[in-house]
């Protein structure tokens, strides 16, 4: 909803904001940005809302809460989320959207939001479209290759296996570090399954990696599969030991 403002008479040249002032203002610069709404449009809609106690700006809810010794307090939600409740003084609500000034601010927070959208992939990617920072990345692929088990002594002074796996589509293939108990999980030819993956590059070789959020599940059934040769190598390394 977009509300036009009558003409105020603003802030006269010169005069700066105090620091209060300036961070409220700041704040309101960066709401409007993560919510990828223009700062005009979002500012007019505080106003609408200060002189008629509500107001709706796309998908929040703007209300005045309160009103004393100069002051708003106005609370914003979206599907009964508070997204921000914040204090400001009137006599900026008079002026002729404030924001303009952190318009550098509002162009940095929107600029962050939509490189972080553009990294964020759709289920079932190919691999061949994968690219180092990706993250929540959902992909289905079939194992093609299983590396020996590696003991390694890990930063908390224990020890833990890794393998690296590698998978593939008709795009492409990549490896698929796995550890301890993951890497039973898993034979040759089977199809995984993998959820919340993030590609990283490790000495120059792109890798998908499964976090602590991250899921690996076979989606064929394991009858029809061959012997688990990795649980081999992995009771080889620990006999080693």
């Amino acid at each position: 909803m977009m509300i036009n403002l009558p003409r105020r008479r603003g802030r006269p040249r010169g005069i700066n904001y105090s620091r209060p002032e300036s961070k409220v203002l700041e704040y309101l610069a960066i709401v409007s940005a993560k919510h990828a709404i223009g700062m005009n449009e979002f500012f007019s809609t505080i106003v609408h809302a200060w002189e008629h106690d509500t107001a709706r700006c796309r998908e929040l809810t703007i209300e005045c809460r309160k009103r004393k010794n100069g002051r708003a307090v106005i609370l914003i939600t979206s599907e009964s989320t508070v997204i921000a409740q914040f204090s400001i003084p009137e006599r900026l609500l008079e002026e002729v959207n404030p924001l303009q000034r952190f318009v550098s601010k509002w162009q940095q927070i929107k600029d962050v939001i939509e490189k972080k959208r553009r990294n964020e992939v759709p289920h079932h990617v190919r691999i061949g479209d994968l690219k180092s920072g990706m993250d929540k990345v959902s992909i289905r692929a079939q194992v093609v290759k299983i590396s020996k088990p590696k003991l390694l002594l890990t930063r908390l002074n224990d020890y833990a296996l890794l393998t690296n796996v590698t998978i593939s589509d008709e795009t492409g293939t990549i490896t698929l570090p796995l550890w301890n108990d993951r890497i039973s999980a898993v034979s040759i030819n089977d199809e995984v399954q993998i959820e919340n993956g993030k590609v990283t590059t490790f000495r120059g070789e792109r890798q998908l990696r499964i976090g602590r959020n991250g899921t690996l599940k076979v989606v064929e059934d394991e009858s029809s599969n061959p012997p688990k040769h990795n649980v081999k190598f992995m009771a080889n390394c620990v006999s080693h030991l």
